[in-house]
């Protein structure tokens, strides 16, 4: 008697010894064995008792119908496909008849995967051809592709058509339960984590009559099989080891077992160490080479493109892999070992670059950003430009609505206006006038008085003329938190909607309106063109931020309420010494009118034509920086975080060629924005901070600078290409 009949025997005498009920409900193997014989005969006698002499515990309460199913159905595989009649009975047994794969969730699933799949193979002449149809064809057609968004790592077939979304295990547990349903040997082979990478990988193996050969699932290759991403990878396993060798899987007993990455206590299923057969056939790499992995951000999807290192005969290439590829495909070339090393990454048609450096080792995966890498000057400023249409797009119509209504608010603060327009617009875009009103301290109906008489108070040739209804009546109604916020969100929908210049913005006052000039001009200096403060006080504000704002001071000398006229002309000398300290910095322009008192009989008008005779430069090479007592994260090309951003912090920064110091007595970081209108970015920058040197090397012109920036400052002239942060050591 054959060893299958004595093992039916045995669990056949077993379950004849209960009731048919019992024995139905204490052990489906029983019925299976039982019913695999009278439906089958002999043939279904052995798969059966194949089946359940190698069975894991998890299997013992199976449904009997799943199991039938699956004899029925490999039994009728062999007689209907020419390449399975030829297929050995230990092959057939092992790797065509059983149910499942791994450790997935049991299903009736070879019914309906045959069904999808024998149409597939129809032209096939061999196991080989049927194969490389059924990649080919079956997840195009059933739209099934690779996802971390699956429901597990190991879902079983049904699951996988169903959601259409599967790991590279899942996909290759569909593939081999595909093949298995026309009779061609199928397992899958596997790796729970690369050497010195990470990350684990599936793929299937077929037998093709003779040999074992293997290719990706959903990786369908027109030049054949023993093909893959993975094969110079695979050719560093470590045979024997569990976690960084090849194994593939057996229903069989193999005294080994198949690691699952997703559950590496479980040893239940049945391994087969193939590692030296991927290191012997493998197109081997030396397993010090790179391997590179392309993303369209932090936190966004894969790309695919070419990667290349090197020029002329050393030129080096490959390819990056797009979602929903596996993600463990990567881009892999050899180490020249070179550092720093240049890549120029490709995607449709675009080149950018990325520079190595001696913390990207060989061995382990380096991520790309595409929106971190290297872009060309040209193509940076074509990126700020569409930037800049996008966001205006964005917002043009809520911005349009309140400048409509001209009224914009901030939180429950609302800032109303009066608009005068004069002269045509030039090429290039209007100029844009705020103008402060005076009052303060007192009712809203004095105020308001004050608003109206402000938009009569000055005329220039040409640019709209706009006088802002403070939003309180207190005696600071212009140096408020909310006032900076209000005027950088009025600037920037002028900007958009009215088409105003970015680079001719006015800022003037009277009284207390000249209170907010003297507070709002030195920490909002990067805004304006030009400032004139009439007739105010400053009260706790410095000078010190209008290294590059030209400024003018008008006043009254017999101006003296609150000290008035003398506090001017100390601001005069104190601006004097600044400027003498600093050639080139701190323009300003003073007239302290004899025998005047704090109504200047109109001849601070003067300051309007002085004010339009000035442009912004919105790169200047030379910026100092002291934070007011309403801080901002950005000013000029300068940056700091949050917690840097403290009331009477300063830093200085000046650039000189392709050097850039940066000075601060109190500042632990800042970032530094720029652009190749402060220098040559296609050059190395060393930046020197607080005498030592910080940085040496290029800085790349990237997206994510481009849009980091215009976060910080709505503003289309001060895009930034490249970003360094720089730690500075407070002395």
């Amino acid at each position: 008697m054959s060893r299958f009949r004595v093992l039916l025997f045995a669990l056949v005498v077993v379950g004849l010894l209960q009731s048919p009920a019992a024995r139905g409900a204490s052990d489906p193997w029983a019925v299976i064995v039982e019913q695999a014989d009278e439906r089958f005969g002999e043939p279904g006698s052995r798969a059966a008792a194949f089946l359940a002499e190698h069975r894991p515990a998890r299997d013992d309460g199976i449904d009997p119908e799943l199991v039938l199913e699956a004899i029925g159905l490999a039994l009728e595989a062999r007689e209907r496909f020419p390449w399975a009649a030829g297929v050995g009975e230990d092959l057939f047994l092992n790797d065509v008849l059983p149910y499942a794969v791994l450790d997935e969730p049991r299903t009736r699933s070879r019914a309906r995967v045959r069904a999808l799949s024998e149409p597939l193979v129809g032209g096939a002449a061999d196991a080989v051809e049927a194969a490389q149809a059924l990649n080919r064809e079956l997840f195009a057609r059933t739209g099934v592709r690779y996802s971390t968004a699956r429901l597990r790592a190991n879902q079983n077939p049904i699951e996988t058509l169903d959601t259409g979304l599967a790991s590279c295990t899942g996909l290759s547990v569909l593939l081999v339960e595909a093949c298995r349903s026309v009779g061609i040997p199928a397992r899958i082979a596997g790796i729970a984590s690369w050497p010195g990478r990470g990350g684990n990988h599936a793929w299937v193996e077929i037998h093709d009559g003779e040999r074992w050969r293997f290719t990706g699932a959903a990786e369908y290759d027109a030049q054949g099989l023993d093909r893959g991403w993975f094969v110079g990878r695979a050719a560093g396993a470590v045979p024997g080891h569990e976690l960084h060798g090849v194994w593939a899987s057996s229903w069989r007993g193999t005294g080994d077992h198949y690691p699952l990455a997703w559950a590496m206590d479980d040893r239940s299923v049945p391994g087969v160490d193939v590692s030296g057969r991927y290191a012997r056939g493998a197109a081997a790499e030396s397993g010090g080479g790179l391997a590179l992995r392309l993303w369209a951000s932090r936190g966004g999807v894969r790309l695919a493109g070419q990667v290349r290192i090197g020029a002329g005969d050393a030129l080096a290439a490959a390819r990056t892999f797009a979602d929903p590829d596996d993600i463990n495909r990567v881009a892999e070339l050899a180490d020249p070992g070179s550092r720093p090393l240049m890549v120029r990454v490709t995607v449709d048609g675009t080149t950018r670059t990325a520079m190595l450096d001696a913390s990207h080792t060989p061995g382990r995966v380096i991520e790309l950003y595409w929106d971190e890498l290297g872009m060309s000057r040209d193509e940076a400023a074509a990126f700020a430009a569409r930037l800049w249409a996008e966001h205006a797009a964005a917002v043009r119509d809520e911005r349009a609505a309140e400048l409509e209504a001209m009224t914009l608010r901030d939180g429950d603060h609302e800032m109303r206006l009066l608009r005068r327009d004069f002269g045509d617009a030039p090429e290039g875009g209007r100029s844009l006038w705020i103008s402060m009103h005076g009052g303060g301290g007192t009712t809203s109906e004095v105020n308001d008085r004050q608003w109206r008489n402000q938009i009569r108070l000055y005329e220039p040739e040409e640019g709209v003329y706009l006088a802002p209804r403070a939003p309180t009546d207190t005696w600071n109604m212009w140096h408020r938190p909310e006032i900076d916020r209000l005027f950088d969100r009025l600037i920037e929908s002028a900007v958009i909607v009215w088409g105003v210049d970015p680079d001719r913005v006015y800022l003037t006052g009277y009284s207390a309106g000249g209170d907010g000039v003297y507070q709002l001009a030195p920490r909002m200096a990067d805004r304006f063109a030009a400032a004139a403060m009439m007739a105010g006080h400053p009260n706790d504000a410095t000078p010190h931020g209008l290294r590059n704002l030209p400024f003018a001071l008008f006043m009254g000398a017999e101006d003296s309420a609150f000290d008035r006229n003398g506090v001017a002309e100390r601001w005069e000398a104190w601006l004097g010494e600044l400027a003498a300290e600093d050639p080139g910095g701190y323009p300003h322009f003073v007239r302290i009118y004899e025998g005047l008192g704090h109504w200047m009989d109109g001849r601070d008008r003067e300051g309007i034509p002085w004010m339009a005779g000035h442009r912004r430069d919105p790169w200047p090479n030379q910026v100092v920086w002291r934070q007011g007592n309403m801080t901002h994260a950005r000013f000029a090309w300068l940056a700091v975080p949050d917690d840097q951003a403290v009331r009477g912090r300063t830093v200085r920064a000046i650039v000189e060629g392709q050097r850039v110091r940066v000075e601060s007595d109190d500042v632990a970081r800042v970032d530094l924005l720029l652009s190749d209108a402060l220098l040559d970015l296609d050059r190395p920058v060393t930046v020197i901070a607080n005498g030592r040197v910080a940085f040496e090397g290029l800085v790349p012109r990237t997206e994510r600078a481009a849009r980091a920036s215009l976060r910080l400052r709505a503003d289309p002239r001060m895009i930034a290409a490249g970003r360094v942060r720089v730690e500075l050591t407070p002395d």
